[in-house]
């Protein structure tokens, strides 16, 4: 089937990349990082979406980490990298989507959020993250930040 959907793909060619941003929950105080199982596959991701209107890039991916983690904090402006993964539609094929990292400062952790019977959520340290997520871009970002913390 993937063969099938690459060269369905050489012939129309790529779909230009959608655009999400994703929210990097960051505890401040032991460096771990939070993240959420997807609600399709049941994967390990971060917290991420569509742009909002009324939001910024950076606030859009605060509010995503609300919804879908519970988390509140403080959020970066500064992107900490893009990553890029094919979403599956329920017409089979997949839109290559490109997401925006914004890191979130969390300050508050709450028990009942939005997305809380859907999800399962988990702090790991970017050294224990990285191998739980499957995007190769998630997983440089998340080696950037063990750099950076060591």
């Amino acid at each position: 089937m993937n063969m099938l959907r690459r060269s369905i793909r050489m012939l129309l060619g790529k779909r230009p990349l959608s655009l999400q941003v994703g929210a990097l929950c960051i505890d401040p105080e032991t460096g771990r990082v939070l993240l959420v199982t997807s609600r399709g596959t049941g994967r390990w991701v971060i917290p991420k979406g569509w742009p909002m209107e009324g939001h910024s890039l950076p606030g859009a991916a605060a509010r995503e980490a609300w919804e879908e983690a519970g988390v509140e904090g403080r959020v970066t402006h500064e992107e900490i990298g893009r990553y890029s993964y094919d979403k599956e539609q329920d017409s089979g094929f997949a839109v290559p989507i490109e997401v925006a990292v914004f890191p979130l400062h969390v300050e508050k952790c709450k028990k009942s959020f939005p997305e809380a019977a859907e999800r399962e959520r988990r702090w790991f340290t970017p050294e224990e993250a990285e191998p739980m997520v499957a995007e190769p871009g998630l997983k440089k970002i998340l080696q950037g930040l063990s750099r950076m913390r060591g």
